[in-house]
């Protein structure tokens, strides 16, 4: 190519490369796939959450014509959540470009802008693994960075909530899981309140999973059941049990599990705005207060014209409103 001017074509502005970013392949993530968390963008990177907490009472008999029971109005709090900036940059020297030939019917500059939405679509996928692990995190309560340590966001203490565990003891072969199953899913139930849901899904560490499909009271509830199915057959995609389906989710992030072996959680489905994604715009003059997009993709040339400089970025706020009415199972 006798110039580097291809990268300033109507290809390679910011709206192009973000478009394009938004539309590249899908990286497989259970949680992602699920659809348990709505995405919505939002035109800051502060989202407040209100918070507005009220408790059920009984209410007392009176005399007719009496004094009744005072209902003062709910306290509202407003919460700030600030959302997490993700960059990652990128570099394509005019060398790697030098080469490049049309292909079929591509011209030369359609060569180089698949060249570089190839790259694009390497950073979109380190981009997707994240948002699922900060979902996980939310899941869990604690939205941890890359290092798997550091905190980004503590829910529980935002909202002012503890965390609800309960072992199913099952590395006792007597013990009734089924019946514990059930406790786990009352103590749900006791959070959420009036609040109904309309499914019940467990994500499990691999350990857990072993641990359930492996105990003597789960083999013998399912001897029978479609002639042994789950006996024979790799149940890891889910299988169900006490109303609730089991799953193994499998990641890991520098080595860390994104669930902590022999740990699972049990989280309620069809919950409106409990488990949210919001996506604040990229820190660029051109999407200042626009709606934010869950991808941004830019590029800039370096100096000399030796090459271009690659930034693919996300900006969200991954967060589970309810964290106590997700259940930690051991």
């Amino acid at each position: 190519m006798a110039s580097f001017d291809v990268f300033k074509g109507d290809g390679f502005t910011l709206s192009s490369l973000t478009a394009a970013i938004n539309v590249g392949p899908h990286v497989p993530t259970l949680i992602g796939d699920s659809g348990l968390f709505s995405e919505e963008g939002v035109t800051t990177t502060t989202v407040q959450i209100e918070k507005q907490g009220s408790k059920l009472i009984l209410v007392p008999s009176q005399e007719r014509g009496g004094n009744g029971v005072v209902i003062n109005a709910d306290k509202r709090e407003l919460i700030p959540f600030n959302t997490v900036h993700l960059p990652e940059r990128a570099t394509i020297l005019a060398d790697e470009v030098q080469g490049l030939r049309a292909f079929g019917s591509e011209t030369e500059a359609e060569s180089v802008e698949n060249y570089v939405n190839t790259r694009f679509a390497k950073m979109r996928k380190n981009l997707e693994v994240t948002l699922e692990y900060h979902r996980i995190g939310a899941i869990q309560g604690k939205v941890l960075d890359a290092d798997g340590s550091t905190e980004l966001v503590d829910l529980y203490a935002k909202f002012g909530l503890s965390k609800k565990t309960k072992s199913l003891v099952l590395g006792t072969a007597g013990t009734d899981v089924l019946s514990k199953v059930i406790e786990a899913v009352e103590m749900l139930e006791e959070s959420l309140g009036a609040e109904m849901y309309s499914g019940l899904t467990s994500y499990c560490s691999t350990g857990f999973f072993k641990k359930l499909v492996g105990h003597p009271k789960v083999k013998e509830a399912y001897d029978r059941w479609q002639n042994g199915a789950a006996l024979r057959d790799d149940m890891r995609k889910g299988f169900v049990f006490g109303d609730v389906t089991f799953k193994v989710y499998r990641g890991k992030v520098n080595g860390v599990d994104f669930i902590t072996a022999d740990k699972a959680y049990l989280v309620p489905e069809g919950i409106q705005d409990m488990f949210m994604t919001n996506f604040a715009p990229a820190d660029y003059m051109e999407t200042v207060n626009t709606m934010g997009l869950p991808f941004y993709a830019n590029q800039e040339l370096l100096p000399m014209n030796k090459g271009v400089a690659l930034e693919a970025q996300s900006n969200p706020l991954c967060i589970n409103t309810r964290p106590d009415c997700v259940i930690e199972l051991s």
